[in-house]
């Protein structure tokens, strides 16, 4: 991933013709959101908006690892038949819970916003997660957000679909976040926006695909003893500097607060 102004002929800490003042650290800070953001998973979260807040065991086991996104296509379409509208997702949504810290850390991002490009890739869905945003105060941070399409259509049930497709072996048909997170640099790099350094927030299992392909300036952190922070351990011990991001394991959205406080007065 490159990071600074290769080949293009001018300092990269200066913007434009004659001007002197370098300008502020860019960095982009990448979140996921089921059980980072929020602290739950929120295709789970929605069941307390169906008829006895549980599904009927021909829904549950009719999923299939890789293809979550086709078994919560299901979920919908049946909550849909029993009656179950927008108004009520929409509550569940919004009284989800913030994971531990997380107020803090958006407390924090709110004051430094003109040094962090915020984005947010997410195998939840759209609707989901710009009603729990705001809901938090916190839409506004995100320049982007990647996530699974969704709506309402002419009957009122909720809808879902893929994000994309890829060749990816390691992650669910519908989302590789690794191509999402490469494709975004790259679109950005084309725009002239370079990034010192990445930071990546998450704890799943697809989390950790594009945290390896983060370099040796950049830090991920892995929310302490999910997934993503297990992953992250294991390929340590079997392939020693394979992961070359630095790890900060967390439990209080606060210790990724205090870390990018550190490094704000480093600059300074």
């Amino acid at each position: 991933m490159k990071r600074c102004c290769e080949g293009v002929g001018l300092p990269c800490l200066f913007k434009g013709v004659g001007m002197a003042s370098p300008r502020p650290p860019k960095y982009l800070l990448v979140f996921d959101f089921d059980e980072t953001i929020i602290n739950e998973n929120s295709d789970d979260s929605i069941v307390r908006a169906a008829p006895g807040q549980e599904l009927p065991e021909r829904i549950r086991q009719s999923f299939r690892d890789g293809s979550y996104n086709e078994y919560m296509q299901r979920v919908l379409a049946y909550m849909g038949d029993q009656g179950v509208k927008m108004g009520d997702f929409k509550t569940v949504y919004e009284n989800i819970p913030l994971s531990p810290g997380m107020p803090e850390l958006f407390q924090f991002l709110s004051k430094n916003h003109e040094v962090f490009e915020i984005i947010l890739i997410s195998d939840a869905n759209m609707f989901g997660i710009e009603c729990a945003l705001r809901a938090a105060g916190v839409y506004s941070l995100f320049r982007k957000i990647f996530s699974n399409p969704s709506g309402f259509d002419k009957r009122g049930y909720f809808t879902l679909g893929p994000y994309h497709s890829h060749k990816c072996l390691e992650c669910p048909a519908n989302m590789c976040k690794r191509k999402i997170l490469t494709e975004y640099l790259a679109e950005r790099a084309q725009e002239d926006v370079e990034f010192e350094r990445v930071f990546y927030i998450g704890d799943g299992a697809n989390d950790f695909c594009p945290s390896v392909a983060l370099t040796s300036s950049d830090v991920a952190f892995p929310r302490k003893g999910y997934p993503m922070h297990q992953m992250a351990q294991e390929m340590e011990k079997k392939q020693p500097g394979a992961f070359q991001a630095t790890v900060v394991a967390w439990e209080s959205a606060t210790e990724v607060a205090r870390y990018l406080q550190e490094v704000l007065k480093k600059k300074c």
